[in-house]
């Protein structure tokens, strides 16, 4: 068989095809962005969601009619997407239902390090972990029988270094045959109410306690034969970082990791003089095989942040604990020099404004050289904690308060924060600033409901933030080209601050990357009549 050099995300792409996953939904995030993108290459049917929840709801969707669905985002998404997530626990699925949650170690591109590990306990779900592309590819076709087995949904948790790194991939001759898609109404299953909810947690708990059963024996975990002196349980990238750490100790690969097999990670253990976990972020194996009786080392809680490679697990084999030399200083990400985004932050700064940020490009105006941005917590937040800010804050800062969001950010989670800007309006107004560059640009030009274009980047209905401002009953919605109308829009501002009224400004120029997108230059992606 052919290999093929691919990297995780394309790796699980591919498999997606070959299972015949019908449907892919996600948002895009890195380091998971390029799952759905290969995918929609591939021939696969994949869309852009407005935000991670409605993705998840979608793929549930899916898989409630017997096929085969697929939803990927990045860790902090899988918080957007946690309402669906535990229900559909739950509910279970009629087909397989696939959630991939990739994370960042290290924080990379995001803003903060969460673990996702601990969303598979929390929910009650099975949780596969890939060590390389290979297993990306192999490792989803497992996630699909045990979701149609069980009928489960299936966390696939990806980080970073899987994510992206490219390794051979052996491709199966032969694609699964896709089920053809039917449903078959089971409200007891289906409509979580009280009385039915409480049958369908027993029924969640015995199937975590069958696949655990069934874990004992899986392919999935794998031994890997070394000195009796050192054992090393490890899931995921760590597998390979203690390989080439300590290449004489026998290594239990763990690749189902909720729910655990105890009785072989015990054996494991008993067969070892020392045996020590090696694991990325928070320390949850070693919390759980503690937890079950079972003698483990864990890690120094230094080596809890950032990403593990070959020369920190050799430090936490010996106990180094000593200083770590820090890192090199990279280049720090800034705006482009034509972003449209600029002269929006440089306004902010002469108007000595209290910004309320948001994620995305729109981000970087925290750096110089413009240092515009106070606040910067979630996608969508910047509406919610300007509104806070104005609500407390004494009349004269009030009236400096400014919300500040991109049109992808928007459309993920802005639109709930402008309806309670209208619901419950503070004393002095508010000003929201949205910073309409046409595309998800931080992710990689990626479409959303806002640009007229889905994932592949055909015609699609075009969201007017404008109309949507106007029949929530915001009267001041203005429209302007930061470049082109720079005073104005510092006049629009700067008014918008004194009055104590409801406005909402739309900083609306392409992003200057869309130059080089085949159908998307400047001009091509003006607003709908």
């Amino acid at each position: 068989m052919n290999e093929t050099l691919l990297s995780g995300n394309e790796a699980l792409a591919m498999a997606a095809l070959d299972a015949g996953v019908a449907l892919g939904v996600g948002y895009p995030g890195t380091p998971s962005t390029e799952i759905l993108e290969s995918f929609d290459r591939l021939g696969g049917k994949a869309q852009w969601a407005p935000n991670e929840k409605v993705a998840l709801e979608v793929a549930l969707g899916a898989a409630f009619a017997s096929a085969r669905a697929l939803a990927a985002m990045k860790h902090v998404g899988l918080n957007v997407a946690a309402d669906p997530l535990f229900t559909a626990a739950y509910t279970g699925v009629a087909g397989a239902l696939i959630i991939v949650s990739a994370d960042d170690p290290g924080m990379a591109s995001s803003q903060n390090e969460q673990d996702n590990r601990h969303y598979a306990e929390a929910a009650g779900l099975p949780m596969l972990e890939p060590a390389d592309s290979q297993e990306a590819y192999a490792f989803f076709f497992r996630a699909v029988e045990i979701s149609e087995r069980w009928h489960i949904p299936v966390l696939f948790r990806m980080t970073a270094r899987v994510c992206q790194a490219k390794t051979p991939v052996t491709r199966l001759p032969q694609p699964l045959t896709k089920p053809k898609p039917y449903f078959e109404r089971d409200p007891l299953s289906k409509v979580m109410i009280p009385a039915y909810a409480r049958l369908a947690h027993r029924r969640l708990r015995q199937k975590l306690a069958e696949i655990a059963q069934w874990n004992e024996n899986s392919s999935l975990n794998q031994i890997i034969e070394g000195s009796p002196e050192l054992g090393i349980i490890a899931s995921g990238i760590s597998v390979l970082h203690a390989r080439a750490a300590a290449p004489q100790a026998a290594i239990l690969s763990l690749g189902l990791t909720h729910p655990l097999p105890l009785k072989k990670i015990a054996q494991f253990v008993a067969a070892h003089q020392r045996t020590i976990v090696i694991e990325e972020g928070d320390p949850f194996l070693f919390t759980a095989l503690s937890a079950a009786g079972i003698s483990v080392e864990g890690k120094p809680d230094m080596f809890r942040f950032n990403e593990l490679n070959a020369e920190r697990v050799q430090r936490i084999l010996i106990g180094d604990t000593s200083p770590e030399p820090a890192p090199l200083p990279g280049k720090p990400p800034q705006l482009c020099a034509d972003c449209p985004h600029c002269k929006s932050f440089e306004i902010l700064r002469q108007l000595g404004c209290i910004v309320a940020g948001d994620i995305g490009c729109s981000a970087l105006g925290v750096l110089p050289p413009f240092e515009a941005m106070d606040t910067c917590v979630c996608m969508g937040a910047s509406i919610g904690v300007g509104l806070g800010l104005r609500h407390v804050l004494p009349p004269e800062q009030a009236r400096k308060v400014v919300s500040v969001i991109g049109d992808s950010a928007f459309v993920h989670s802005g639109l709930t924060g402008l309806a309670d800007m209208v619901y419950n309006p503070p004393k002095t107004g508010h000003v929201v600033l949205l910073l309409d560059n046409g595309t998800s640009a931080m992710t990689g030009l990626q479409e959303h409901p806002g640009t007229g274009r889905n994932l592949g980047g055909s015609p699609a209905h075009k969201l007017s933030f404008e109309n949507l401002a106007h029949s929530l009953g915001i009267q001041n919605v203005h429209v302007v080209d930061p470049h082109k109308e720079t005073e104005l829009m510092a006049k629009l501002i700067k008014n918008a601050l004194d009055s104590s009224e409801l406005t909402l400004i739309i900083a609306r120029r392409p992003c200057c990357l869309l130059a080089d997108k085949p159908g998307r230059q400047a001009g091509k992606n003006s607003p709908s009549a």
